[in-house]
């Protein structure tokens, strides 16, 4: 059997001295090339439970394991430069010039200017960006256009790994579903490993090959979309046919327009 990218073994974190359970002997492993999403409630341990693939989060027990290697044997900022991560407020430096931004972890990593500068341009046009773009601040652009970049600047030291925490979240619907179909194609041509985080079940469907539902910091169910339709539980059904619904609720309201 293949070494999964990552893997995660009955890891726990709880915060206030113990009294709150953030994530509850979780056990889950990603294929390479696989995008997994983890879904649930607020408080179901979703975050939490995805920051410790990056250490951001430390668990409390369990181990986590990235291309086979235990995170805790890798300095943080090593690990951290391996794996890309987009999370929703973008956090753009915003006295940095577009081209900066995405230039920082080639820096750090002593490529040579041209050579960061050259990464940027090709960066900018596999997120449909203009090139000219490298000059601007992050204020002089859109919403839509700062998540751009920051898919960019994940990407910008070729990780395999990507992380991602509601990176559409604060997005109006139309750039939200142009921006997840692209990413979901930036996903499939540099062969990556995402995992992201959604309170969106219609995003999960639509992007993820696989769905991870936590419920109060435990893995409850985990399935291809498909699959998880024939689970029997109510609190799974209820949470993977809401696009259904949705989609039901709508096509009502305009019959009746």
């Amino acid at each position: 059997m293949n070494e999964p990218m990552i893997a995660l073994e009955n890891v726990r974190k709880s915060y206030d001295g113990g009294r709150t359970h953030a994530v509850g002997d979780v056990t889950l492993r990603v294929a390479r090339g696989e995008f997994i999403a983890l879904v649930g409630g607020s408080g179901s341990g979703k975050t939490t439970l995805l920051k410790t693939v990056n250490r951001l989060v430390v668990p409390d027990a369990g181990t986590v394991r990235v291309d086979g290697e235990a995170v805790d044997a890798v300095e943080p900022h090593v690990l951290r430069r391996r794996i890309g991560y987009v999370f929703q407020e973008v956090g753009l430096f915003p006295h940095l010039s577009v081209g900066e931004n995405i230039e920082i972890t080639p820096k750090l990593l002593g490529e040579g200017r041209a050579a960061r500068q050259a990464r940027a341009a090709e960066l900018l046009d596999l997120v449909s960006l203009p090139r000219a773009f490298a000059q601007r601040r992050p204020a002089a652009l859109s919403g839509g256009q700062r998540q751009r970049v920051g898919v960019a600047r994940a990407l910008a030291a070729r990780p395999q790994i990507m992380l991602m925490d509601e990176p559409f979240g604060a997005l109006d619907p139309v750039t939200r579903d142009s921006l997840g179909a692209e990413y979901r194609r930036l996903h499939e041509q540099l062969s990556l490993t995402t995992v992201m985080v959604t309170h969106d079940m219609t995003e999960a469907v639509l992007l993820a090959d696989r769905i991870a539902i936590l419920d109060h910091g435990r893995l409850v169910a985990e399935g291809a979309p498909a699959a998880l339709l024939a689970d029997p539980r109510a609190e799974v059904r209820e949470l993977i046919e809401t696009p259904r619904r949705q989609a039901e609720r709508v096509r009502e309201r305009l019959e009746q327009a």
